[in-house]
């Protein structure tokens, strides 16, 4: 387990931190007991099938639905409070149904937060849309409408849109999902950029490898399976019992299918899946 005060003597204390959480939908508890502390410029991957949790924690810490039970703090106050600061890619993008808007006025829309209703961008906002666009290799297509865009393409988009937000921590939901490797890179090294200037994140994913690459890692199955330093939680046994089925090795790698997983909340169910760990 990682030391509480791991994430303290930062200034502003934690990113993240929770004590006895308990989250949910209605009545119904999807994961209890989420003891978590995420220091600034750190990050966290929150793996787990569909259904095991990962949307339900990742929604508390935004404030989009309110916890159970227990205590939640993000950048030291309750969710929510300071929304210029938090920056949230979900799985569902409610402007893609915004047929008129192009990728452009899509990134631009990551500024609105710190603009406010009636302000007007400036340098700093238009440097960070331009970052962000090169960061997502979508300078080629950014006067494209998003109508005509792929799914892996729009993935791009809003992640895009997500970085230009400049925001002290960062809650991404499956953000490389349909993007190639290419796009994967330009990701990854967005995250490296972001914590490099004290950025902390929150990655929920399926996918081992980029989990290897986080601080910290907690594992769910509509429980707690571990958590702590992902080099030190991502073993074996630890994902064989988040994603249910492990299958063989191969070129030394441990290939593992995941069992399916119901959920009546958001997150849905999954399908078998292959995903592979060292």
């Amino acid at each position: 387990m990682l030391d509480p005060e791991q994430g303290r003597g930062l200034a502003g204390g934690p990113a993240v931190e929770t004590r006895g959480l308990v989250v949910g939908y209605g009545r119904e508890a999807v994961v209890s007991g989420l003891d978590v502390v995420l220091g600034r410029g750190r990050s966290l991957a929150l793996v787990g099938a569909n259904g095991s949790g990962k949307t339900t924690f990742l929604k508390a810490i935004a404030g989009l639905i309110a916890p159970l039970s227990g205590s939640i703090s993000v950048l030291g106050a309750p969710p929510l409070a300071q929304p210029a600061r938090v920056a949230y890619m979900g799985q569902f993008h409610p402007s893609s149904f915004l047929l008129p808007l192009a990728v452009l006025d899509i990134v631009r829309m990551g500024r609105f937060a710190s603009l406010g209703l009636l302000g007007k961008a400036g340098p700093e906002d238009e440097a960070a849309v331009r970052e962000a666009i090169e960061l997502m290799s979508l300078g080629p297509i950014a006067q494209w409408p998003l109508s005509a865009l792929s799914g892996g393409q729009r993935q791009r988009v809003f992640l895009a849109q997500t970085i230009a937000r400049r925001a002290e921590l960062v809650l991404l939901d499956e953000p490389a999902a349909n993007m190639d490797a290419a796009s994967r890179q330009g990701y990854r090294r967005y995250l490296q950029k972001a914590a490099e200037r004290g950025v902390s994140s929150v990655v929920a994913t399926h996918d081992i490898d980029e989990a290897m690459a986080c601080d910290q890692a907690l594992l769910l199955a509509r429980r707690v399976v571990a958590y702590g330093s992902a080099q030190e939680v991502l073993t074996a046994d630890a994902v064989s019992a988040t994603f249910g089925l492990v299958g063989r090795y191969s070129e030394g790698k441990l290939v593992v299918m995941e069992a399916e997983h119901g959920h009546c909340g958001e997150e849905g169910a999954e399908d078998h899946r292959h995903r592979a760990i060292r």
